[in-house]
């Protein structure tokens, strides 16, 4: 009988099942990513990503808290997304051998920051009691708080300078996010004054937050008072330095605790990405030489083009994927059960959930409203008032009656709400998919063209494939009888020196292959971007000299 193999618990983890919905899920994210942009857009992926890894991991402990992984998972890949790296991108396409050698190394190091952040944040729920994962929830807020203050007060701010752009701004500091890392310390402080106490949460930011700013001013600030450039893509901005900061704070933080399961998730997710980042740029110049002539050969002559970006964005997605994959799949086995008794702040449960289905959805479908603007598609003013603020109402009364439902469900059990985690896992999941996979289309709608058909169309069938896979797949597995985590000194070992090898391999490996294909001719389809010689871009990021 079907049903009773599917409620038969099987200890195997599925490791390639998987890695497939892993990869899948965080390729849509990245490739929506693209539309929206920067941390907002990046938490996409993030969420994605997590809930896929737990519902494939069979752990229903972890499935009971789904929305916490979801909400840890999308805050740990976001930040990554303040890093700048297109002229990085540009150096790989330039035909110049040390810049390009540059440029694939560089991209490495840019996705081991973005992964290793993103692989840690997407563990803590796997590796934290209810104490200590609740406790980052005040902390967290307090931020969020001084952030959305600071996106009030800056631009108003900007105005009464009359700044013709953010580079003319007297807070324009080499073009990075100094005011949100000084908020963040400054929030998390204040808290700690009114409760008389440091929690575990409210140390965490501040060894991220103040390793922003130690990295800040060693890297950027002293060393250019010296007088020595320390930048990685002249002139643009310097927030990879911050982001390195962070990573190392949040790496010695994890030593300090003895934590080597974030550790281990962090070093695979991030040399996964590293290894990525470069790779999927590197597969992006192979497809732009000869995909349009294999197809040319297959099907006739035609343009046979598509947005390119858009492909290498969705295949780094895949990558690291695969990297969240392979180490939750670890954790999953290795990691002692998970107890949510006593159920301490039962109101974080809701507050994670709103912020996956509400907040992630709203700060990025919101950008919708200027391109619908600008391409005529609807009035910038509908009756008086914005088409911005029409939209503000409509969610502001979606989310009240969000809110207003799940308070119902924890006092009251709805009936549209599954009884099994795992239900209520694969809905939350399912419905954020498709949440975020309709807003991308309404957002490239207006026009709507035929290189969209390409890269939104993968978009839909690989959500369409998630769906099915998210729903018919995850079973319930044995959980490991074991008191505490069993992740030995040598598997960290193991994985930073395979990753140092695989940064290594990759950058000569992938230079070697650029150039066998181009030689010294400029690739194309990126900025023609030089590091050294003559023709590079040098100096800090200059006020009133906005760049590309």
């Amino acid at each position: 009988m079907p049903h009773e193999r599917n409620s038969v618990n099987d200890n195997k983890l599925p490791l390639s099942k998987m890695i497939l919905v892993c990869a899948l899920s965080l390729s849509i994210g990245w490739g929506i990513r693209g539309n929206f942009g920067h941390e907002y857009g990046a938490m996409i992926p993030g969420a994605l990503a997590a809930m896929a890894a737990v519902l494939m991991a069979g752990r229903e402990d972890w499935w009971r808290r789904i929305a916490y992984f979801a909400m840890f998972g999308a805050l740990g890949w976001s930040f990554g997304g303040s890093m700048s790296y297109m002229w990085v991108i540009g150096y790989t396409h330039s035909g110049d051998f040390p810049s390009q050698v540059y440029g694939f190394a560089c991209l490495f190091v840019l996705g081991f920051l973005w992964g290793a952040l993103g692989g840690a944040g997407t563990s803590l729920p796997a590796c934290l009691d209810r104490e200590r994962l609740t406790s980052l929830f005040a902390p967290t807020i307090a931020v969020f708080v001084a952030w959305t203050l600071q996106d009030i007060v800056v631009p108003r701010l900007e105005q009464i300078q009359s700044a013709a752009s953010r580079h003319e701004s007297f807070l324009y500091w080499y073009d990075t996010d100094w005011i949100a890392a000084l908020l963040a310390i400054v929030a998390v402080l204040v808290l700690a004054a009114i409760r008389w106490r440091v929690c575990w949460g409210t140390s965490f930011i501040l060894h991220m937050a103040i390793g922003w700013w130690a990295a800040f001013l060693l890297m950027v600030f002293l060393v250019d008072v010296a007088g020595i450039e320390f930048r990685m893509t002249p002139p643009r901005g310097d927030n990879w330095v911050g982001i390195t900061g962070m990573t190392a704070g949040a790496l010695i933080y994890f030593v300090r605790q003895r934590m080597t399961a974030l550790i281990y998730a962090a070093l695979v997710a991030g040399f996964f990405g590293g290894f990525g980042f470069a790779t999927a740029t590197f597969l992006k110049l192979v497809e732009v030489k000869y995909v349009p002539i294999a197809l040319s050969q297959a099907f006739g002559e035609g343009k046979w083009e598509t947005n390119w970006h858009s492909i290498l964005e969705q295949s780094y997605g895949f990558l690291n994927g695969i990297g969240i994959a392979i180490a939750m799949a670890y954790l999953a086995r290795r990691l002692p059960r998970t107890s949510d008794e006593p159920r301490l702040r039962p109101w974080t449960e809701v507050a994670a959930v709103f912020f996956v289905l509400i907040a992630i959805t709203y700060v990025n479908l919101v950008k919708n409203i200027s391109n619908w603007v600008k391409q005529n598609s609807i009035p910038s003013e509908l009756y008086g008032l914005s088409s911005w603020a029409w939209f503000n109402i409509a969610y502001a009364i979606l989310a009240a009656a969000v809110v207003l439902l799940l308070i119902r469900h924890v006092r009251t059990p709805l009936a549209v709400i599954p009884q099994s985690y795992l239900g209520r896992g694969q809905l939350l999941c399912v419905v954020f998919l498709w949440w975020i996979v309709i807003g991308n289309v309404m957002h490239a709608i207006p026009p709507f063209n035929d290189q969209r058909l390409i890269t939104e169309g993968v978009i839909h069938v690989n959500a369409v494939l998630c769906t099915a896979f998210l729903v018919l797949w995850p079973r319930s597995k044995e959980l490991p009888d074991r008191e505490s985590p069993t992740i030995p000194a040598r598997a960290l070992i193991g994985v930073t020196l395979i990753g140092l090898l695989a940064f290594a391999g990759t950058v000569a490996v992938e230079t070697y292959g650029t150039r066998a294909i181009y030689g010294d001719k400029f690739a194309g389809y990126a900025g023609k971007h030089y590091r050294f010689g003559p023709e590079a871009k040098s100096g800090k990021p200059e006020k009133g000299k906005p760049h590309p």
